[in-house]
C-alpha cells in the first residue's frame, strides 16, 4: 500500500468548561490531526493532544516534527513510512502516536475492528468543589449511570481532603471514586494524605507526586490506605517494569498517546498484567479521534471503567458522526469508522499543512 497523501492540522478546541487541574486550569485543547490517504481512496485518523505535564513535547515542537516526518515518508509505501517514524516514539511519542495511528487505520488495524456492538463503561469528572453544587452534581451523573467518578485533587490538601469526604459520604456506596493529584503533592504531603484516607467507595489513588520520583512513590505506598496508581511516571514499559519491581502501584494507566501505536498500546497493556499489576486506559486530555481508538482497544484489553472521555469536554465534536454514549458507555458499532467534520476542523484550525505540497 502506498501512502499517497498527508494532511496535517493543528487545532486549538475550545471546551465546553474549564478543565481544572493542579497543573492549571484548560480551556482549549492543543491537538494535531493526522490525515492520511492510500492510492485505493482508503483514509487514516490519528491525534496528538499536548499538555504540559504529561509531555515534553510542546505545540510548536510537534508540529514542526510532523511536517518533516509527513515531508520525508509521503509517496512511500505504509510499511517504509512506519520504519522511518518509530524511532522517534522514544522521543517524541504524542508526535510519532499521531502519524503512526493514522497509518494503522489505512491499513485496516485489527486494533480498531469491532466485530459485534460493544459498550465501554467510562469514568465520569466531578467538578463541583462546593456543598452544593456537589450533592446535585453527584445525584445527576448516578442518574445518567456513571458507577465510577473520578476527583481532581491537588490543590491543597486539607481541603482536598475535607471534599473527598463530603464526596463519600454524598456517593454512599452507589460508585466507586478515582483521585487524581497530578503530581501536585511532595512526599510529605502526600503521605499525610494518603494515610488520612478513608477506603470506603475509593477504586484508587493517583500520582500524587512528580513524575519520576520514585523515593516519594515508595513513601507513599508505604502508607496509603488505598490502592495506588500511577501515569505521569510511566512513560514506557521500563517504567511499568520499576513500578512493579518497587511495588509502588497496583494500577498503571496507560495512554494511546504514550504508546506510540495500537499495537505498542496492545502489547504494553498485557504486559502490566503480567507484572500482576491493573491496566487502566484512557486519556481525559484528548479529542474524538484518539478516544474513539482507545474505546476500540479497551473493548478487547480492559475490564474497568475507562477515561477515554476528553471528547465529551469539548465544545463540538471534531466528526461527522459523533461518538455515542449510552448512560455510561462509548456504544461501539459494527463497522464505524470516524470522518472528520471538515467545517468544524476549519473553525478550530491555527495551521494546516498538505504533502505532497498543492
Amino acid at each position: 500500500m502506498k501512502l499517497t497523501g498527508i494532511k496535517l492540522h493543528r487545532l486549538k478546541v475550545p471546551l465546553q468548561v474549564p478543565y481544572k487541574l493542579s497543573l492549571g486550569e484548560i480551556k482549549a485543547f492543543d491537538t494535531l490531526l493526522v490525515e492520511t490517504r492510500a492510492e485505493d481512496g482508503h483514509v487514516g485518523l490519528g491525534e496528538a493532544t499536548l499538555l504540559t505535564g504529561y509531555t515534553h513535547e510542546t505545540v510548536d515542537q510537534t508540529w514542526t516534527l510532523a511536517c518533516e516526518l509527513a515531508a520525508k515518508i509521503v509517496g512511500g509505501p505504509v510499511a517504509a513510512a512506519k520504519a522511518i517514524v518509530a524511532p522517534m516514539i522514544a522521543t517524541a511519542p504524542f508526535t510519532a502516536t499521531a502519524l503512526l495511528t493514522a497509518i494503522e487505520m489505512l491499513e485496516g488495524s485489527v486494533h480498531l475492528e469491532i466485530t459485534s456492538p460493544k459498550r465501554v463503561p467510562l469514568l465520569a469528572l466531578v467538578h463541583g468543589m462546593h456543598d452544593a453544587e456537589l450533592a446535585s452534581e453527584i445525584e445527576q451523573l448516578l442518574e445518567e449511570g456513571y458507577r465510577t467518578l473520578k476527583v481532581k485533587i491537588g490543590f491543597d490538601a486539607d481541603a482536598d481532603l475535607k471534599r473527598v469526604r463530603l464526596i463519600q459520604r454524598l456517593v454512599a456506596g452507589r460508585a466507586r471514586l478515582r483521585l487524581d493529584a497530578n503530581q501536585a503533592y511532595d512526599a510529605e504531603t502526600a503521605c499525610r494524605f494518603a494515610a488520612a484516607l478513608d477506603p470506603q467507595d475509593i477504586e484508587l489513588l493517583e500520582q500524587t507526586c512528580a513524575a519520576g520520583d520514585w523515593r516519594a512513590a515508595q513513601a507513599v505506598a508505604k502508607v496509603a490506605t488505598v490502592p495506588l496508581m500511577l501515569d505521569e511516571s510511566i512513560y514506557d514499559l521500563s517504567d511499568v517494569d520499576r513500578a512493579a519491581e518497587l511495588g509502588v502501584a497496583r494500577y498503571i494507566k496507560y495512554k494511546l498517546m504514550k504508546a506510540g501505536s495500537l499495537e505498542r498500546l496492545a502489547q504494553a497493556l498485557a504486559h502490566i498484567r503480567a507484572h500482576g499489576m491493573e491496566p487502566v486506559l484512557g486519556n481525559g486530555v484528548a479529542c474524538d479521534v484518539s478516544c474513539w481508538m482507545e474505546a476500540c482497544i479497551a473493548a478487547g484489553h480492559i475490564s474497568n471503567a475507562g477515561e477515554m472521555n476528553g471528547f465529551l469536554k469539548l465544545r463540538e465534536p471534531l466528526l461527522v458522526q459523533p461518538l455515542i454514549v449510552q448512560s455510561d458507555a462509548i456504544a461501539l458499532k459494527v463497522g464505524f469508522a470516524p470522518r472528520l467534520n471538515d467545517a468544524a476542523v476549519a473553525r478550530y484550525r491555527d495551521a494546516e499543512a498538505s504533502f505532497p505540497s498543492t
